[in-house]
């Protein structure tokens, strides 16, 4: 197994005497950069994290000053010998905001070697086709590793928001919950790609309004690239009111993809995302468009930009090209392909076009998978994690439940024997006893205790396991990392008495 050091970036560290305008111009020149260590005679003394750094950077006369003075005097450091697996369990439950900020690696005595995040080693491991890139067992388990704690890290920021720190430290949880989602991200990129090219996608189509769709792409995007400096244009070329039948969580994953790489790469003009729709044959084909005007490839970049194995642009490039191979995977689903050609002038344009079935409008919008549970539920929340606990109670209040939580698969049997919960939300691997056998336990009590809805929240919701949940008599499937609207629908839908598997829709 690779450790460590055999992973890791080799920034060029400063000196505690250099002046703050020579790092941030590192920043500025690698935008991939997240931390800058500060060494003396070999050995870290400090670090300079992205984030914080840039922050600090705004105030009057601080480029002027040495990095000793703004640097983190204790980063997080680990060893280059350690395995990826074990830094990530050690930080997550020590320092998990090091996992998106940053960590400085030294050898056997003491000496700087790298630097890398959770990120950084993920990419490396993924980055290499010969080893078998993203099928490869290793890169699934880290994936998983890291998920998990990243997730919680986020969970802690949304509730630290609630506590009305100053205005400084909003900034600064701004910036980390960026850096969570990103991560988070791409690890559910690289977990579908992975899904699709074995079992491949799960697609749930709808009826869905296109000038709707082409709306909700602006409100994603266009705050992001005010932030870059770029102009966002958005435009639908079809019938006001015209329907289709497509699920519109892919469509809008595709979409995603191309825009990121837009922004990415474009560094001035305008990125343009636009839709035709055009009536044939009884069904509607659907052009689907997003130029740019700044960016510059070569061709043969071009021609493989939507295959994980291909080259990349730049260093980092990693993230972009998962959600790129899996825009292709769910285009090639629809009976379309992704390409990408230069433009007359500056700038590239990436497409696709597919038929799909035309469909009629909804009279009414369904009710929002967000919305509050429809009754006051008193929830028993079974996870042996305390993080994890934390955040499905943090959860439960948004959606104005009550709730007690249990360790294990023994104190949930005994917990539910009383009767008086209206949901149970169980983890899957726990000690002692495991989530399968505690609902197979209380599906053996009598009356009210042994019929109370069972949610099964898991990171392992692939169709097969999805299936064997709700044979053992569970309702519904929610996959971690657990997000708020998914949860929401898992309550109403458990309190509503619908069997309904969740664990593909929650992945989409």
């Amino acid at each position: 197994m690779s450790t460590l050091g055999e992973l890791i970036q080799r920034p060029e560290p400063v000196s505690p005497d250099c002046p703050c305008a020579t790092a941030m111009a590192r920043f500025l020149g690698d935008p991939k950069l997240i931390l800058l260590p500060v060494v003396t005679d070999g050995r870290p003394v400090g670090a300079l994290s992205r984030p914080a750094f840039m922050a600090r950077m705004e105030t009057p006369g601080a480029a002027d000053r040495p990095a000793a003075e703004v640097m983190d005097p204790a980063p997080t450091i680990t060893a280059a010998a350690d395995r990826p697996r074990d830094v990530v369990r050690r930080l997550m439950h020590r320092t998990p905001a090091a996992l998106l900020c940053g960590f400085v690696v030294v050898d056997g005595s003491g000496l700087y070697q790298g630097v890398a995040t959770a990120l950084d080693l993920l990419a490396s491991r993924m980055g290499r086709p010969s080893r078998g890139a993203l099928s490869t067992p290793l890169a699934a388990r880290f994936a998983d590793a890291v998920r998990e704690p990243v997730a919680s890290a986020m969970a802690a920021v949304r509730r630290l928001r609630e506590t009305g720190l100053p205005a400084r430290a909003d900034g600064d949880l701004e910036t980390i919950a960026e850096a969570g989602g990103e991560v988070l991200r791409l690890l559910e990129s690289a977990g579908e790609l992975r899904r699709a090219k074995h079992r491949g996608l799960v697609f749930a189509p709808e009826s869905c309004r296109l000038a709707e769709l082409m709306d909700e792409i602006e409100t994603r995007w266009r705050r992001a690239a005010e932030r870059r400096g770029l102009a966002f244009m958005v435009s639908y070329d079809g019938q006001p009111d015209a329907c289709v039948e497509i699920d519109r969580a892919r469509v809008l994953q595709v979409f995603d993809a191309l825009i990121a790489h837009a922004l990415a790469h474009a560094r001035q003009g305008v990125v343009e995302a636009s839709l035709k729709a055009r009536a044939e044959d009884g069904d509607v084909v659907l052009d689907c468009r997003v130029r740019d005007s700044g960016s510059r490839h070569e061709r043969a970049y071009l021609e493989t930009m939507f295959d994980e194995g291909g080259p990349q642009s730049h260093a980092g490039d990693l993230g972009l090209r998962l959600s790129l191979a899996l825009g292709a995977h769910i285009v090639s689903t629809m009976g379309g392909a992704l390409t990408a050609c230069p433009n007359a002038g500056p700038g590239i344009t990436k497409l696709f076009e597919v038929t799909v079935a035309a469909a009629k409008p909804a009279e009414a919008a369904p009710p929002s998978a967000a919305a509050p549970a429809q009754r006051l539920a008193h929830v028993l929340v079974v996870e042996d994690n305390a993080t994890n606990r934390m955040v499905i109670e943090t959860l439960c209040e948004m959606l104005g439940c009550t709730s007690e939580s249990v360790v294990d698969g023994v104190e949930a049997v005994e917990a539910a024997q009383a009767g008086r919960f209206d949901v149970i939300l169980m983890d899957i691997k726990m000690p002692r006893m495991d989530g399968l056998t505690a609902t197979a336990e209380i599906r053996k009590l009598p009356g009210h205790a042994g019929a109370t809805p069972i949610v099964a929240l898991t990171a392992n919701a692939d169709p097969d396991d999805v299936r064997r949940y709700l044979a053992a008599g569970m309702r519904c499937v929610v996959e971690k990392p657990i997000k708020a609207d998914r949860f929401a629908e898992a309550i109403n839908l458990a309190l509503a008495g619908a069997p309904a598997a969740l664990g593909t829709a929650a992945a989409a």
